[in-house]
């Protein structure tokens, strides 16, 4: 690695109906053509390395309902602060380490659930959660460079509830909406896209990416390259 080049770290592992692997080969292109130096790990045992984490400027995660070791999770956090760069989608940063409620507010938001068909059209598959639904720019979106351009777009696939707080810069929102057979009584909007600023570091997550094809939709694509890069020291 050359001194001028940067350094991106991409951890992945979990549950595999993430596709964890196929996910992040779909980046790795994107963040070479962009620069960096790539090095992968499959399971987040790196973070506690505080001889390596000062090196990276960029940490990609794509690792669903695992767990993270307190020293893990030490490391990691110290390396944001510190001004490393964070980016994920979908459960692979926003359901990663159920089991740390640190972890979770380094984050600001947390998967709760994903709601589904009506249950006489659910046949025990993932795609029983495949819902069509949209994801809405906000105001501040509009403005921010990771959404320049984009419009409201449609998805048909996983619709995240997530739990959050009011730390979060929220890009875009979806809705869910009330189904006779959900028992919730008025709309809830999630957060779909928001970025975090953490000491000196930068948090970036964006809830869709459930699948490949999901994470190859054009705006998709363009806002998890986007939030990549301004996400990276």
């Amino acid at each position: 690695m050359t001194n001028t080049e940067k350094s991106a770290l991409i951890v992945r592992g979990g549950w595999d109906g993430h596709a964890p692997v196929e996910a992040t080969e779909l980046f790795i292109p994107f963040l070479r053509d962009n620069g960096y130096a790539v090095r992968i790990e499959e399971s987040p045992a790196i973070y506690a390395d505080a001889d390596a984490m000062p090196g990276f400027d960029l940490i990609v995660q794509c690792n669903t309902m695992n767990t993270i070791q307190r020293e893990e999770q030490q490391g990691l956090r110290a390396a944001i602060e510190a001004g490393a760069g964070m980016a994920g989608w979908h459960g692979g940063i926003a359901d990663s380490y159920r089991n740390d409620s640190d972890y979770l507010q380094l984050i600001g938001g947390q998967f709760a659930t994903h709601p589904g068909k009506h249950p006489d059209e659910r046949h025990g598959e993932q795609s029983d959660n495949y819902l069509p639904y949209t994801v809405e720019i906000t105001d501040l979106g509009r403005s921010h460079e990771i959404m320049a351009g984009l419009e409201d777009f449609e998805l048909t696939t996983e619709q995240y509830w997530v739990l959050h707080d009011d730390l979060i810069d929220v890009l875009a929102t979806t809705t869910h909406p009330v189904q006779p057979y959900h028992p919730w009584h008025r709309p809830i909007t999630s957060p779909a896209v928001w970025t975090r600023d953490w000491g000196k570091g930068r948090i970036f997550v964006a809830t869709p990416g459930h699948s490949v094809d999901v994470l190859q939709d054009t705006n998709v694509r363009t806002i998890i390259e986007r939030g990549m890069l301004w996400a990276s020291r």
